[in-house]
């Protein structure tokens, strides 16, 4: 931090907000408060929310980042603790009430865990951009004049924050105290938290007077404690920990390849995906993997694809024709609509009376060999043999290295028997 004069925390974009909107109130003080202390622009991190509060991100000549609705106190934590190490700078978060509302254990957990960050909830008492519902932090006095819960009390946030442990927690419900509070925030070596009565003119209040009348008690806590020291130590990345591939087979065809391997949620697609993309690098060439599964784990549809190319893949979609690996009905469903008529399909038996509107449908009895978490597995070397684009051999080795290797080649062993 200088000691000399700060340039502008402020650009000079003009304010998006509604005429008359306390946020803007808030920012202004917030900026005079920083250059007072000496702060410049890239000494500050704001860190802002979904929301009017999301709006600020281009009036401040700081680092600024954008977080989830809710969020921007956890993102705002990661910050400060990675600045630690570095004096000078500080970690500014913004949030709404409705945020507040959203993220409200974000909030407790960095009071309890009181890294040097301070966090400005800007409360107009309702979601302004969504058509003014009322957030968790609505006063009882608000609702009783909008008729709505009268029988449900808000949450006191700086209540919250202190009992949570945080170093500083304040409330301010006029803008002439609003600069000196901001100060002492700003100052506390710790998290400290400032909830600022805001105007919102479109749905709530018109004039300051208003305002006053329902926002709870200006409050300020202090916790004797001192900051959060974060422990930092050098340790190995995780990709240190990764194998780095090297190119130990030729490609069999030139071009580029999508591969779909569809089946049922606990059947190894998602493993498959990932041995298919390593041999073929092991094969010299470029390859991505990507998967999708639904939210539930353990039950439906497993989906990975692969792509292949002597060139650097740019795009990671198959928008067009593919190879596909059908196992089970869960994974016929989910790509069906996907299948184009120039796919060329490798289906198990039990699916055979499946209308497949494909080029070509391979139909084999991979189930029949072996059991459902390996059926995947079986049908994509099927593939491989009969597509001829790698080398079988480059699947192999890449089973070999792993920990459940005997399984996987004798899963291997069982196409001399689909061959037949």
């Amino acid at each position: 931090m200088s000691t000399s004069v700060s340039p502008k925390i402020l650009t000079d974009k003009k304010f998006p907000f509604c005429p008359g909107c306390g946020h803007g109130i808030a920012i202004r003080n917030l900026a005079k408060v920083l250059q007072q202390l000496g702060y410049r622009p890239h000494d500050i991190t704001v860190v802002s929310d979904i929301g009017c509060s999301g709006l600020i991100d281009p009036l401040f000549a700081t680092h600024t980042i954008h977080g989830l609705h809710g969020r921007s106190p956890a993102l705002g934590l990661g910050v400060a603790m990675g600045l630690q190490q570095k004096p000078g700078k500080k970690t500014i978060t913004f949030i709404g009430d409705g945020g507040a509302t959203i993220g409200l254990q974000h909030i407790l957990e960095a009071a309890r865990r009181n890294v040097d960050m301070t966090l400005i909830v800007l409360n107009n008492q309702l979601y302004g951009m969504t058509g003014g519902q009322i957030s968790g932090l609505t006063t009882q006095k608000f609702k009783e004049i909008i008729d709505f819960e009268t029988d449900v009390p808000a949450f006191n946030l700086v209540h919250l924050a202190h009992a949570s442990g945080a170093r500083f927690a304040a409330r301010v419900d006029h803008p002439k105290q609003m600069s000196d509070v901001l100060k002492r925030a700003v100052e506390t070596e710790g998290f400290a938290l400032v909830e600022i009565a805001s105007l919102c003119t479109s749905y709530a209040f018109k004039r300051l007077d208003e305002l006053m009348e329902v926002v709870q008690d200006e409050e300020v806590f202090e916790n004797p404690r001192p900051a959060t020291q974060i422990r930092f130590a050098n340790r190995s990345s995780l990709l240190d920990r990764q194998e780095i591939i090297q190119k130990e087979f030729e490609p069999l065809r030139p071009g580029r390849f999508g591969f779909v391997l569809a089946g049922s949620a606990g059947g190894g697609v998602q493993s498959v995906g990932k041995f298919l993309a390593t041999a073929g690098m092991r094969a010299g060439l470029h390859a991505t993997m990507k998967g999708e599964y639904p939210i539930t784990v353990g039950t439906g549809f497993s989906v990975a694809e692969v792509i292949f190319d002597h060139q650097p893949i740019r795009y990671t979609g198959i928008d067009d024709d593919f190879v596909g690996v059908i196992v089970t009905e869960d994974g016929l469903e989910k790509i069906r609509k996907r299948i184009t008529p120039d796919s060329r399909i490798y289906l198990d038996e039990k699916l055979k009376d499946a209308d497949i509107p494909a080029r070509e449908v391979i139909v084999r009895p991979f189930t029949k060999y072996v059991n459902r978490k390996s059926a995947a597995l079986l049908a994509t070397a099927y593939m491989l043999q009969q597509e001829q684009i790698i080398p079988l051999e480059a699947l192999r080795k890449t089973l070999e290295k792993h920990r459940l290797a005997k399984v996987f080649l004798e899963t291997m062993s069982k196409l001399d028997e689909i061959n037949d």
